[in-house]
């Protein structure tokens, strides 16, 4: 009697995994079969060589009796020295996390606590990464080869682990949702390997860079290659794809289909396109058979670590915030069934400097019944002008009013309509570059009337509060403030746990103020620029003055 497949889909599936598993373990044979060649340097002796490259249990004897060399004590320099690759030493090698973004976190295993993944730490061998929305991991692998980990992905790190110094290593990855960019530093040896096995086929390199696709959710897994070429296949096949090209797998009992070319890089539209200053407004033509696009921006100096990511289906952007720095703009085409093209690319810097203003008032939250608000700041040394934006949301997209004034206050140029806002500064130096904007302040614009009998709290009458940028989590502050500027006796030096310090009897005159951070081991950063702020008499402090509140940007 004949058994139909279909009614043990379990029992199919596991024979699939089985004899894929099979033909991976058979290509290796050759690989182990090979030899790894030294060349003799001088002072080389097969004793040290040994105990450097060989395992412990392989003596040397076995080196000098594979190259047949009559005297061990006599290596002439130049001489190629061929090593066994399963001779050789072989050590695990853990990933280095090169940067997060967004929530991304990790396990050990499949049934280990998920954790959140922090910078700089060491992922080994069975960990599986998990990347949130709008996240993403770039991790370092023993040769320097770079994996960048994209949004709502599912990686497994099946194998890191380095041939002693060789320089050979043997890294297998294991993508089960998802999407990776992969630069690959070439192989050093005949057993270096990089490969990413996905759910419908296996993509192996020594060296090149290229993208994997997991599929799934209506589309089909790809692997496309910017670089070098990528050995694409499955137990049904493989194919060879070079630069510039695809290949879709759509099953893993069907083979990869034939390379096809990718979709063009767009062709950036300059009229439309402004990188600095930030917002970013990027503009680009449409592409032929492209149903979205995909904008990131990367680190110039080490574009798989990624600080901004959007999928639109629009040719215009606009990026609302940036670290500061040397970066990369990229847009790529994506067709119907989710391959990404080339893509298009432009350099630009973000830079911090000179640093936004203080912000005086409004204060954060308050709510103003004028239509024309008075918006007020401090000076910063070397600044030319100051440049004020209003919005209706925080990251200011559209903003509904942007003016520039040469002193350290402004009315709006216009009547704002009742409603909730956002405002920043940011200032322009003398050669007409602007910096960063500061921290955004929430504004309420009110056409209620005023009460004349309504008098401020009395806790806040007399009082100045300090605020400025929080730093990094477990960060501490100190906050000094000075009458000369020189802070040789500065009138306070205090030490917080929070970005703020309160003063319920302030100094008048002109203050001049500096923060410093002060990290979790106790090493303290460079003081922020001092900034100076004009205290009215202390006997203004009382009807109707209220709280002062100041914004700091470190």
């Amino acid at each position: 009697m004949t058994v139909s497949s279909t009614r043990f889909p379990r029992l199919r599936a596991r024979s699939i995994r089985l004899l894929t598993l099979l033909a991976l373990l058979l290509s290796a044979f050759p690989v182990l079969a090979q030899d790894w060649t030294y060349r003799v340097r001088p002072g080389d002796t097969l004793w040290d060589l040994g105990g450097r490259y060989l395992k412990p249990d392989v003596p040397w004897a076995h080196l000098q009796a594979h190259n047949r060399v009559a005297d061990p004590y006599r290596l002439p320099p130049g001489t190629p020295l061929r090593f066994p690759i399963a001779w050789l030493r072989v050590q695990p090698a853990p990933a280095r996390v090169l940067a997060v973004r967004g929530a991304v976190q990790a396990r050990l295993g499949d049934s280990g606590a998920l954790r959140p993944v922090v910078d700089g730490e060491r992922l080994g061998i069975g960990t599986h990464l998990i990347t949130g929305a709008d996240a993403s991991v770039t991790l370092a692998f023993a040769d320097d080869s770079r994996l960048q980990l994209r949004e709502h992905s599912h990686l497994r790190l099946d194998q890191l682990s380095r041939y002693g110094h060789t320089g050979m290593v043997d890294t297998r990855l294991r993508l089960e949702q998802g999407r990776s960019s992969n630069r690959v530093t070439p192989a050093k040896g005949p057993a270096s390997r990089y490969i990413i096995d996905a759910p419908t086929a296996t993509s192996s390199v020594r060296g090149t860079q290229f993208r994997v696709s997991a599929g799934g959710q209506g589309r089909m897994a790809a692997t496309e290659v910017l670089e070098g070429r990528v050995q694409v296949g499955n137990r049904r096949g493989e194919r060879l794809v070079a630069h510039g090209q695809a290949t879709r797998s759509r099953a893993l009992d069907a083979r990869p289909d034939m390379p096809e070319a990718l979709l063009p890089a767009p062709v950036l539209a300059r009229t439309g396109l402004r990188l600095d200053p930030l917002p970013a407004h990027i503009a680009w033509e449409t592409v032929a058979q492209a149903t979205q696009y995909r904008v990131e921006v990367v680190r110039a100096d080490q574009p798989e670590i990624l600080v901004f990511a959007r999928d639109t289906a629009d040719t215009t952007m606009t990026v609302p915030d940036l670290p500061p720095g040397l970066l990369r703009l990229l847009v790529r085409a994506v067709s119907a069934d989710g391959v990404e093209g080339l893509d298009a690319q432009a350099d630009f810097e973000v830079r911090d400097q000179p640093a936004p203003p203080l912000t005086v008032r409004p204060v954060n939250g308050e709510t103003i019944t004028s239509p024309r608000p008075r918006f007020e700041w401090s000076q910063v040394e070397g600044a030319a002008s100051t440049v004020l934006q209003v919005a209706t949301e925080p990251q200011f997209l559209q903003p509904v009013l942007e003016q520039e004034g040469r002193g350290t206050r402004v009315r709006a140029a216009e009547d704002l309509p009742p409603g909730d806002y956002f405002w920043r500064v940011a200032s322009r130096d003398g050669s007409g570059h602007r910096g960063r904007f500061g921290q955004p302040v929430a504004l309420g614009i009110s056409d209620a009337p005023v009460d004349p009998g309504l008098q401020p709290p009395q806790a806040a009458r007399g009082q100045l509060t300090l605020r400025w940028q929080a730093g990094e989590p477990g960060q501490r502050y100190r906050v000094q403030l000075d009458k000369r500027g020189d802070f040789a006796q500065p009138l306070l030096d205090q030490q917080v746990d929070q970005p703020e310090v309160t003063l319920k009897r302030p100094w008048h005159g002109t203050l001049h103020v500096r923060v410093q951070t002060i990290d979790d081991d106790g090493y303290g950063g460079p003081f922020s620029p001092a900034q100076q702020v004009a205290l009215p008499c202390r006997t203004c402090y009382g009807a109707g003055a209220g709280a002062l509140l100041l914004l700091l940007l470190l």
